[in-house]
């Protein structure tokens, strides 16, 4: 839609975002007039263009095939000329053939700022010929009373609320017709029984519904949204929920207005007790998932407090430091899931929790040596599934750098780099130490590497079986060793292919 703006007109920013909001919120116009809506833009040579268009849910369709893009043809541009020019809306004597069947055409100015900027094209399929009912006939009298506003400027609403909202009530949902002080002119028959589930027994015509509901939701419990009285009566174009009895019902109130003077108002109301049980659920499950992770954590800080305690008591420097790689293993599997209790997702910021684990690491895997740890890029959202293994394996090179890589050095570097493309990952661990003897050196997908020892075979196991990818270790320029993973991660619970 703004491309085409762009390309045949010169219109104000805030003239453009006045018709973003008007095609936003017409739908329920459509489904009010039972009639396509078309939004029609004068171009710089005289013609129009067609910006948007929307199709009825409560009635058939005029254009089967997509018109945005396509340019109106000349018998209608007359009418469209006139709407812009006169600034009201223009109604076509006869209705135009559309094949085998009759339409009925009106062009309504949309007006921003008191100038006509567009013009929206009401396209009514007259092909059911039978006498419509009362439902119909409140349908078109606020649509009749949507359009007008469109014509004087005060539509689309510009404090409506905006942004997706689920169980946001449409036509078919439930309507309701207020006049100014909020009685019931008409209320649909879908209306009637949501409000008949909420408690409300008996019609509604002619009552006030903010006194009705109160008298039903003043016996329980639950929360009361401060909004609720102001749409209730039509006063704001609010959107609010209200529960009573088990039952939620969403209410959108959408006032009519008369150059500024308030004369009514429609509400639309659609029963979403199903949809907010539902989200309490899930709620409810991410609560308790977040603190099974929290109690995870917990149980695994003890069990690294615990293998430090027992390391103290060891009098073998082995076994003393078996228990201390123990606990650096344990604590990196705690980080993923205090990170994984944090959040609703089940997806692990890595770049936070690698920093603290690399410089854990670095810090007590030699204390003769200094190492500085260096990141470049960034791990972004990795699936819980992915985190605990590839934390692991980052941890256990970074330890095998620090210390086999700088023997007799007071300092050194160990630099990881991290590339990522979607769900691809290439990770290297690099250092400046002395590097691997020619023999040691691995190939891709897992070669022998540096020795035999316990962390290289834990890192082989988790890249080629947890994580499926591959490894490899090599001599670095200058000096040191470095060792690059390649792996796809999963996406949500299944492998990646």
């Amino acid at each position: 839609m703004s491309d085409l703006i762009l390309e045949h007109a010169e219109l104000k920013p805030a003239d453009v975002e006045w018709l973003h909001l008007l095609v936003g919120d017409w739908q329920v116009i459509s489904d009010l007039a039972f009639a396509d809506l078309v939004l029609w833009l004068p171009t710089t040579d005289g013609g129009f263009v067609a910006l948007a268009q929307c199709r009825p849910s409560t009635g058939s369709t005029v254009h089967y095939d997509d018109i945005v893009g396509s340019f109106a043809p000349e018998g209608q541009r007359p009418q469209l000329r006139r709407a812009i020019e006169e600034t009201r809306a223009q109604r076509a004597r006869e209705p135009r053939w559309f094949g085998a069947y009759a339409v009925r055409e009106e062009a309504v100015p949309v007006v921003h700022e008191g100038r006509a900027i567009a013009v929206v094209s009401r396209q009514t399929n007259l092909g059911s010929g039978r006498t419509p009912s009362r439902l119909e006939l409140n349908y078109v009298e606020a649509a009749d009373d949507l359009v007008a506003m469109i014509a004087r400027g005060e539509f689309p609403l510009p404090n409506a609320a905006t942004g997706p909202r689920r169980g946001a009530p449409r036509v078919g949902d439930g309507l309701i017709r207020l006049n100014s002080e909020g009685e019931v002119l008409y209320a649909s028959p879908n209306a009637l029984s949501c409000f008949h589930r909420l408690g409300v027994i008996g019609p509604l015509g002619g009552q006030s519904l903010v006194e009705v509901v109160a008298r039903v939701i003043e016996r329980q419990a639950n929360p009361v949204d401060e909004s609720l009285p102001l749409v209730m009566m039509g006063r704001a174009p609010w959107r609010t929920d209200v529960e009573a009895r088990g039952v939620a019902l969403s209410l959108r109130a959408m006032p009519l207005t008369d150059h500024g003077h308030r004369i009514g108002a429609v509400l639309l109301c659609r029963d979403v007790s199903e949809l907010r049980r539902r989200e309490r659920e899930l709620i409810t499950k991410d609560a308790t998932i977040r603190e099974i992770h929290h109690r995870v954590k917990n149980n695994l800080q003890t069990v690294a407090a615990l293998l430090r305690l027992q390391a103290r008591r060891m009098d073998v420097p082995e076994a003393r430091a078996a228990l201390d790689e123990a606990m650096r293993r344990v604590a990196t599997i705690a980080l993923v899931h205090e990170s994984l209790s944090q959040t609703l997702d089940e997806q692990v910021e890595l770049d936070d929790m690698v920093g603290r684990a690399l410089r854990l690491t670095a810090d007590v895997a030699s204390a003769q040596t200094t190492v500085r740890t260096v990141r470049n890029g960034s791990f972004g959202l990795v699936p819980a599934q992915d985190a605990t293994p590839l934390a692991l394996v980052l941890t256990e090179l970074v330890t095998n750098a620090v210390e086999h890589g700088f023997p007799g050095r007071a300092s050194g570097t160990v630099e990881v780099n991290v590339e990522r493309s979607g769900s691809d990952m290439r990770v290297l661990v690099s250092d400046d130490g002395v590097g691997l003897p020619p023999e040691e050196s691995g190939g891709p997908g897992g070669g022998a590497g540096p020795g035999s020892g316990l962390g290289t075979q834990i890192v082989r196991t988790l890249v080629l079986n947890e994580l499926g990818g591959t490894i490899e270790w090599s001599a670095r320029d200058g000096g040191g060793t470095e060792v690059e993973l390649r792996l796809v991660l999963r996406d949500g619970g299944g492998r990646a292919s």
